[in-house]
């Protein structure tokens, strides 16, 4: 993997994590309406997660423009990645889960798996052919 694969692999990611955080943030309601699950008992539950991911888009973004100067942030993504993925995977097998959880717990599972490839690639790299 090079350095432009890298930063392509940030910026999509900056890119899932700002719009869903968006949705989640701004039209809560209208995303639990599309998925037909019935929303918890206050917003502030989803929000405040949502507001996070945001933080995470900026963060994301930031690794995007220099992936080796700034390969210390890439284990905060990690960490937000097998968070999620540990908590939606083992509910959806133990107790379940509403499924609109579902294909964003596959997708972090591939961002991943692309972001330790990233941080291992990242450790060696001096060049912008690693």
């Amino acid at each position: 993997m090079n350095i432009r694969a890298m930063k392509w692999i940030f910026a999509i990611a900056s890119i899932y994590d700002g719009v869903l955080g968006l949705a989640l943030l701004f039209w809560t309601r209208w995303v639990f309406t599309i998925f037909s699950v019935t929303p918890p008992n206050h917003m502030g539950y989803v929000q405040f997660p949502a507001f996070l991911l945001l933080v995470f888009a900026a963060m994301f973004a930031r690794i995007a423009r220099n992936p080796i100067t700034n390969r210390s942030l890439i284990v905060y993504g990690v960490a937000l990645k097998v968070g999620y993925c540990s908590i939606v995977f083992y509910y959806a097998l133990t107790s379940g889960v509403p499924t609109m959880w579902m294909p964003w717990a596959w997708a972090d599972l591939l961002f991943l798996v692309l972001f330790l490839w990233s941080w291992s690639r990242a450790g060696g790299a001096n060049t912008g052919n690693r």
